[in-house]
């Protein structure tokens, strides 16, 4: 099994550790590409430069996708994921559905914990998208400047866990969900110092990805997902013009 892993945001330091906990989560014999977007921003955390990360996202797994059995959006809001879905013959995840579905099989409610305050209404935004805005319990974040995007973990820590701990007792939350790419394998390292379960987009992705492979689903031939029709198109990269070549 091959899994294409992009990384939206174009930080390499952001890659490896989303590629740490990857292959960490990843079965045996799994083999994992790492991509990293070559335009856009260190880190995502508007709607505006997600969506200058879905193009570069599109151009990667245009090009890149034939020789894998699924694709994984590896920043937490899922940018390109819906387009790349009619686009592909193969299943397409991000972090963001892949850990809502992750929490929603663990417990009722779940709170988001994030590393900025101007993300939190767009990951709300991407909760209701996913029709699951009642059982959002809360979303808290960091709320102070980030010296460097790769070492929050290291410099936030206490703080990131205090606030798991704030979503259980004040918030109500039945589980955690640390998003965004930055915070990839903070899950792992804490789980058992918080008193409830604690979801990562990273290793949800993956171990999804993993089980709907093995399901092999027949692409969609109808439907809001059945393949974009074929229309004149100009000026765009190699990759995108050879996908787009052999629409229907």
């Amino acid at each position: 099994m091959k899994l294409l892993i992009i990384n939206p945001n174009i930080s390499e330091s952001v890659t490896c550790l989303i590629e740490k906990e990857a292959r960490l989560s990843a079965a045996p014999g799994t083999e994992i590409t790492m991509l990293t977007a070559p335009m856009g921003v260190a880190y995502i955390e508007t709607r505006f430069e997600a969506m200058i990360a879905a193009y570069a996202v599109a151009e990667l797994a245009a090009t890149h996708a034939a020789r894998h059995d699924a694709v994984i959006l590896a920043a937490f809001g899922d940018p390109g994921l819906e387009g790349l879905r009619e686009a592909l013959d193969i299943p397409v995840l991000g972090m963001t559905e892949s850990a809502l579905m992750s929490a929603c099989m663990l417990g009722k409610r779940f709170s988001i914990i994030a590393i900025s305050r101007r993300i939190t209404a767009w990951y709300r935004d991407m909760v209701e998208r996913n029709g699951l805005i009642d059982r959002l319990a809360s979303i808290r974040c960091l709320d102070e400047p980030l010296r460097d995007i790769a070492s929050v973990q290291d410099d936030h820590g206490a703080r990131l866990q205090a606030l798991c701990e704030a979503a259980v007792s004040e918030d109500g939350a039945d589980v955690l969900i640390i998003a965004g790419a930055p915070l990839a394998g903070l899950a792992r390292s804490i789980k058992q110092r918080l008193p409830v379960p604690a979801v990562d987009g990273v290793s949800s992705a993956v171990n999804h990805a993993q089980s709907l492979v093995s399901l092999a689903p027949a692409a969609a031939r109808a439907g809001s997902f059945a393949k974009p029709p074929r229309k004149e198109f100009r000026n765009l990269p190699p990759g995108l013009t050879q996908l787009l070549s052999q629409l229907p």
